[in-house]
């Protein structure tokens, strides 16, 4: 028994990779393929795919949304997690990157679970059927809007969804209050982290994989 966290150092982090990540032959490669076709090299970690996956399939997870989807390599790996009807929304703002995402699901053979909806989220979010309701929401797009993103999508979460918001860490900067990388983007994170910590309607907690993820439970209102 331990009364203090164990830092995560890069071995153990590299033992964490090493042990439990989902990434394959198929995810590895469209990370090459998404950086020579010039998607910036953005996206989760491979340890997260793991946890994603074991997340949504605790929560039986059967529609889940993306906000921000770069090349699709997070969409793909929690996609994997779904039952055969499930489905995956991915908003992405660059049509570029949407039509590089659609063909890799497809490659995948995801092409019939996830739909790629191109356009600025929050477009995207007000357009959505005001019915519609999921089950999981990861958001990893422009940091500034994070506590937006989610005050846009808590209506449509069900009760025991989870709301999951990327990059918590800020690049290790969030504890910094001095901090000049990217003091726009880490304030966006500090605000999210506070926004869900502190919501009535949500119980948050902050898992210290990759760049970090902080995990809201949406509670019965």
């Amino acid at each position: 028994m331990s009364t203090t966290s164990t830092a995560l150092t890069p071995e153990l982090n590299q033992y964490i990779a090493d042990l439990f990540s989902a990434e394959d032959d198929f995810l590895r490669t469209l990370r090459t393929e998404a950086e020579a076709a010039g998607i910036p090299p953005i996206h989760i970690a491979p340890e997260q795919t793991g946890f994603l996956q074991v997340l949504l399939r605790a929560i039986g997870a059967t529609t889940i949304l993306e906000i921000g989807s770069l090349a699709g390599y997070s969409a793909i790996a929690m996609a994997r997690a779904l039952p055969p009807h499930g489905t995956l929304t991915a908003l992405e703002l660059h049509p570029t990157y949407a039509e590089f995402m659609t063909r890799k699901a497809h490659e995948a053979g995801l092409g019939s679970v996830i739909n790629v909806v191109v356009g600025p989220a929050l477009d995207s979010l007000a357009a959505l059927d005001p019915t519609e309701q999921f089950d999981a929401v990861f958001i990893d797009a422009d940091k500034p809007n994070y506590a937006k993103y989610v005050e846009a999508v808590l209506p449509m979460m069900r009760p025991g969804g989870v709301i999951i918001g990327d990059n918590a860490l800020a690049w290790g900067e969030v504890a910094n209050e001095q901090t000049t990388f990217e003091p726009e983007n880490v304030h966006g994170i500090r605000s999210f982290n506070s926004y869900v910590a502190s919501h009535p309607r949500l119980q948050a907690t902050l898992v210290p994989l990759g760049d970090g993820m902080t995990i809201a439970t949406v509670l019965a209102s």
